[in-house]
C-alpha cells in the first residue's frame, strides 16, 4: 500500500487545487449532494442524533450537506491530510458535536485508528484510491463499524468495464468540463487534462462497479446497489 504521506493529497497545493475546482471536475457533483440527501432523509428520517462517519471527508462538504437537513448528527470526520482536516473544521465549526480524526486509509486497514459504531457511514470520492484487496478489507472494516440497520453509502468513481465504454465514458466527462466552464465562464486552465491523465496516475486504483457490488455482498451488506450513475461517477452502497 502506497504510504498516504507519498500521494499528491498530502501536499497542500495539490488539494487547494482541487478544492478551488471541484465544481467543474466532479460531474454532477450538486446532484450528487442533493440525492445523498434525499437517500439519508429517506433511511435516516425516523432518527434523531445519528452517528455519521465521513471516511476521507476533505473539506467537510458532505457533513455540511447532512447537517443542513439534521443538525442534530453526531458525525465524526476523517481524513488523512492535514489541510483537508483544517479547512473541514473551519467550515463546521459553528456545529457541535463533530469530531475530527487525522488517519489515512491505510491506518484504518491496519485497525491503528479506533472507531466506535455508526448509523451512517459515507465516503466521497476516497475509495477508488485503494486497491480491491484494500477495498475488500475497507468494507469489511465498514460492516463491523456499522449499527444493524445502518447504512454505507460511497461516492466515487468507477472504471469502465470496456475500452469502448471508457471512451464514451471520458468524452462525457470532457463535455460536462466544457459545459461547465462556459457556464462559469471559465476560459484555458488545465481542466482538460484530468480527464485524460485519470488512469495514468498512480493515486487512482478504480475498479467496476459490478466487482464492488458483488464484494458488499459477499460481505453481507442487503439492499445493495448502484443508486446513480453518470459515466465513471457512481453513487453506490448497503444496509447492515
Amino acid at each position: 500500500m502506497t504510504e498516504f504521506n507519498d500521494l499528491q493529497w498530502a501536499k497542500p497545493e495539490y488539494t487547494q487545487e482541487y478544492r478551488d475546482s471541484a465544481d467543474v471536475y466532479i460531474v454532477e457533483r450538486k446532484r450528487l449532494l442533493e440525492i445523498l440527501k434525499s437517500f439519508y432523509k429517506h433511511f435516516n428520517s425516523n432518527k434523531r442524533n445519528s452517528s455519521i462517519l465521513d471516511l476521507g471527508c476533505g473539506d467537510g462538504i458532505v457533513i455540511d450537506e447532512l447537517l443542513k437537513i439534521d443538525n442534530s448528527i453526531e458525525a465524526t470526520l476523517i481524513d488523512g491530510s492535514e489541510d483537508m482536516l483544517n479547512r473541514a473544521k473551519d467550515r463546521l465549526k459553528d456545529f457541535k458535536n463533530v469530531h475530527f480524526i487525522r488517519a489515512s486509509f491505510q491506518e484504518l486497514l491496519n485497525k491503528t485508528t479506533l472507531l466506535q459504531n455508526y448509523d451512517f457511514i459515507v465516503s466521497s470520492l476516497a475509495i477508488h484510491h485503494l486497491t480491491m484487496e484494500e477495498k475488500t478489507v475497507l468494507f469489511r472494516t465498514i460492516y463491523s463499524h456499522l449499527k444493524v440497520d445502518g447504512y454505507f453509502l460511497n461516492i466515487d468513481v468507477v472504471l469502465a468495464p470496456s475500452d469502448a465504454l471508457e471512451q464514451w465514458y471520458l468524452l462525457l466527462w470532457k463535455q460536462w468540463i466544457d459545459e461547465r466552464k462556459s457556464f462559469l465562464g471559465i476560459e484555458g486552465g488545465h481542466y482538460e487534462d484530468i480527464v485524460w491523465k485519470y488512469k495514468d496516475n498512480a493515486d487512482n486504483k478504480p475498479d467496476v462497479l459490478t466487482a464492488q457490488l458483488n464484494l458488499l455482498q459477499a460481505i453481507g451488506f442487503k439492499d445493495v446497489d448502484c443508486f446513480y450513475k453518470y459515466g465513471i461517477f457512481t453513487m453506490y452502497g448497503g444496509k447492515k
